[in-house]
């Protein structure tokens, strides 16, 4: 596929590898060089779309009063480069973006300056649900949660003329939201406000609030109803994240007793509860853990009976896979918890399946994991989840030796 030119290339760093096909060399040998080790003949690597693949974004907002920028920091700098193009979102984020922005300019809404710690609007989220291709927006705004406009589910009569009183009458921040909601109309999902006071880095602060619409985006893995609250970690190419579901349910042998770490909303373990016998789920996170709560509630009552979830870090929840068959981990970019390798060794499983999304933690971990002699990497392939960056993917098995 022939990539169109970025128009925001090169003050945007987002993208490094700009159009280059498959993962970046570097990863790819050191994966290579791994399988070698443990004789695997060759690393599979999975790509997908080359523009338009990102459903998730957060978007940086900053500039002057009336000229928002809504983008991604120039690298190594707190400057932000404006995208209103950006070649690899998904088009409704370029869409989300702009009439943000407008609503900003309309509403007399302030952008945040990290200097001076004021201004209002900081951050930007915009999430797509791909089976209503509606976009849930979420802004992160320097207030406190006390000053939330309320919300207007169903607007009455009053509350529709109230929307269409001059902007000097009404607050700004309500005045930007009424007109976000405006400007976006059926693609909108659902609006949210984020409250972020810090002065630090974080672009999420504590404490959410929905002014309108659903609770959470629905996406399908499987069958199975995966509800994503905007405060849950979730992929951004959902059609890569997909295949790696796919891609692990078939190495779930059926009928198996299967233990999931770090399984955030359920997006792997709900997909393949047609196949297995019972499943126990482990996640820290709050927003996680809410939105798979949602999942399960969603499930009739046979699929239901085979979940347990085991909240808290992992590893506090080691005995979880105590009666596993398969045991399956998620974790974020530092790896494995120490005493969860310690448990995987001493006490191997049918099969241990690895998704990384850190690959100098995952090399760490597989010479721990297989430093003792009780388990051995049998199958590894590379998944092209962030394309035109250093980043890889990787879905490794490990069997008992």
């Amino acid at each position: 596929m022939i990539m169109l030119p970025c128009p925001h290339r090169p003050p945007c760093s987002a993208c490094p590898r700009f159009a280059e096909p498959g993962v970046a060399a570097g990863p790819l040998l050191d994966l290579e060089a791994l399988a070698r080790l443990h004789g695997i003949a060759r690393v599979p690597v999975i790509s997908g779309a080359a523009s338009g693949f990102r459903h998730r974004a957060r978007l940086a907002i900053r500039g002057r009063l009336g000229a928002p920028k809504i983008g991604l920091f120039e690298l190594g700098t707190h400057r932000v480069v404006h995208v209103p193009s950006c070649v690899v979102h998904h088009p409704l984020i370029n869409r989300v973006a702009e009439g943000v922005r407008r609503a900003m300019v309309e509403a007399r809404l302030t952008s945040y300056s990290e200097t001076a710690h004021l201004g209002a609007a900081r951050y930007l989220q915009v999430v797509i649900e791909r089976r209503s291709q509606t976009a849930q927006v979420m802004l992160v705004v320097n207030a406190d949660p006390i000053a939330a406009p309320s919300s207007i589910e169903s607007p009455s009569p009053a509350d529709l003329r109230s929307c269409a009183a001059p902007a000097s009458s009404r607050d700004p921040l309500s005045t930007c939201l009424e007109s976000i909601r405006a400007e976006l109309g059926a693609e909108l999902h659902s609006l949210w406000l984020n409250f972020n006071r810090s002065r630090g880095n974080a672009i999420l602060g504590p404490e959410f609030h929905r002014w309108w619409g659903p609770e959470t985006v629905v996406e399908h893995f499987g069958g199975a109803q995966i509800h994503y609250p905007p405060g849950a970690f979730g992929q951004n190419n959902l059609d890569i994240a997909q295949q790696i579901v796919e891609h692990v349910r078939r190495r779930i042998p059926a009928g198996a007793r299967v233990a999931e770490y770090y399984a955030g909303v359920g997006a792997i373990g709900l997909s393949v509860l047609a196949k297995v016998s019972s499943i126990c789920l482990n996640e820290v996170s709050p927003h996680s853990l809410a939105g798979l709560e949602r999942g399960l509630a969603a499930l009739d009552s046979a699929d239901r009976a085979k979940v347990t979830v085991a909240a808290g870090p992992a590893s506090t929840v080691i005995d979880a896979m105590t009666a596993a068959d398969v045991v399956v981990a998620d974790p974020p970019r530092k790896g494995l918890d120490s005493g969860l390798i310690d448990a995987l060794a001493a006490r191997p499983a049918r099969r241990f399946i690895y998704v990384s999304c850190g690959l100098d933690s995952f090399l760490a971990d597989t010479n721990r994991l297989t430093a003792s002699g009780t388990l051995r990497l049998t199958d590894l392939t590379a998944f092209n989840l962030l394309p035109y960056t250093e980043h890889v993917e990787t879905v490794a098995c490990f069997d008992p030796a």
